[in-house]
């Protein structure tokens, strides 16, 4: 499967949701996108969105002061 990737690294609150936001908007349902991210509250920022959104966070990892999230489209 082909994973779209958002360079999402050097921004901060709230830019990293919302080009998530965006991204997710040019997947269908059930597929993923890949967000990297510096900012250290996107983590919490993260899960929160997709809770709210019914979207799956299928992963969260961090590596050398940055964040790689996937993320799977649910609605």
């Amino acid at each position: 499967m082909t994973r779209t990737q958002l360079d999402a690294r050097h921004l901060t609150c709230p830019l990293p949701i919302l080009k998530t936001k965006k991204a997710l908007r040019d997947v269908g349902v059930g597929e993923e996108i890949e967000v990297l991210a510096t900012d250290p509250n996107t983590a919490a920022d993260m899960t929160a969105f997709c809770e709210a959104r019914g979207h799956v966070l299928v992963s969260h990892e961090e590596t050398d002061g940055a964040a790689r999230f996937i993320v799977r489209r649910g609605r």
